[in-house]
């Protein structure tokens, strides 16, 4: 809900499927009858071969391009080779809810006017979107929603308070559209220590009007390593340990007014092998038979490698051990590597 109290306001209006008004075009989906309204049909073909159309029937013998209002309903008009065009409605309630009916996107502002009839005070009026208060701006009887969001969609109407009582306007749909999709971050969770690193943050336009610039961001681990930009793409020459974390990007308008965020993308660095050591567990080289003996084999990022159980050893067991570790790490594995630990030598004690 949303309360104000009214302007002064007045004079005639000419409607050309848009309300014109001190020289300023305000473009409305209905039009009221005690505002006289005209009606213009704009666009291409003959002007005096336009039909006009009310509540879908043909209506009055006027082949003019322009005509004035002395009922309500819903009009159209229609010319050779210019089709049909958007309907307007023309109503003669005491109490109207004009609501621009051009496209809304997001981040948009939006000006709801609860218009009544001129010959009718009202104290204040009250706004409602689906039966609740819809926040935003109260100016008198205008309500100014900036900037614009999803969940702006809904049944909007206007309640005035008037001398004789309450008087409840028809509800309107508003409908708010995306302005860009949510992105999408995509690049290799997994790749190769030295390679390049590229990530894509991706995000489609609306259809509905035409795309203006966005700014892309880049977090690591919730910090920023990329942007503002215009460019969608975050390269790393050359990814090293320090870049492994948890990746996401941001997409906002020039304005900074609708921003969205991607899901998380984990970025793991896959290393070669390599510092390989083996270790014996106790750590003394020298044994005494029967003792137990665990040899571990570690490479560099691997602290805890696979181990070698000698159980009780014996005399059988001494020598010098080493041990390799290998792994294939490109798409197809192509790239093959290898590590050998330094020897160790294990000698038994009798």
């Amino acid at each position: 809900m949303a309360e104000g109290r009214p302007r002064q306001g007045g004079g005639a209006e000419t409607l050309g499927w848009a309300l014109r008004k001190g020289g300023t075009t305000h473009t409305l989906g209905l039009a009221v009858l005690w505002d006289q309204v005209t009606l213009t049909c704009q666009g291409l073909g003959t002007a005096g071969a336009t039909t006009w159309y009310k509540d879908g029937q043909r209506w009055g013998q006027n082949r003019s391009d322009r005509f004035t209002v002395t009922e309500s309903g819903t009009y159209t008009c229609d010319r050779p080779g210019s089709g049909s065009s958007p309907a307007l409605r023309v109503m003669n309630d005491r109490l109207v809810l004009q609501v621009p009916a051009q496209t809304l996107l997001e981040g948009d502002t939006v000006k709801l006017r609860c218009r009544v009839r001129q010959d009718m005070s009202v104290s204040r009026v009250r706004f409602y979107q689906d039966g609740k208060d819809p926040g935003g701006f109260l100016t008198g009887t205008e309500l100014s929603l900036s900037p614009l969001q999803l969940k702006h969609s809904g049944r909007y109407h206007c309640v005035a308070f008037m001398s004789f009582g309450l008087s409840l306007s028809i509800p309107v749909t508003v409908t708010v559209h995306e302005l860009f999709t949510v992105p999408v971050l995509e690049g290799p969770p997994e790749p190769i220590e030295g390679s390049p690193l590229n990530l894509s943050c991706l995000s489609s336009p609306s259809p509905l009007r035409p795309p203006a610039p966005l700014l892309h961001l880049f977090y690591r681990d919730g910090q920023l390593v990329g942007g503002p930009q215009v460019s969608p793409q975050l390269q790393v020459p050359a990814v090293g340990v320090s870049d492994l974390g948890n990746y996401s990007c941001q997409v906002r308008s020039e304005e900074g007014t609708v921003r969205k965020s991607s899901a998380r993308l984990r970025v793991t660095v896959r290393m070669p092998v390599a510092n390989a050591t083996i270790t014996p567990s106790p750590l003394s080289h020298q044994v005494h038979a029967g003792d137990p003996v665990t040899l571990r084999c570690s490479v560099q990022m691997v602290a805890q490698g696979p181990v070698l159980e000698l159980g009780n050893v014996s005399v059988g067991h001494s020598g010098t051990y080493q041990c390799v570790a290998t792994n294939q790490l490109g798409q197809d594995g192509h790239r093959v590597f290898r590590a050998l630990s330094p020897e160790l030598a294990l000698e038994q004690w009798l």
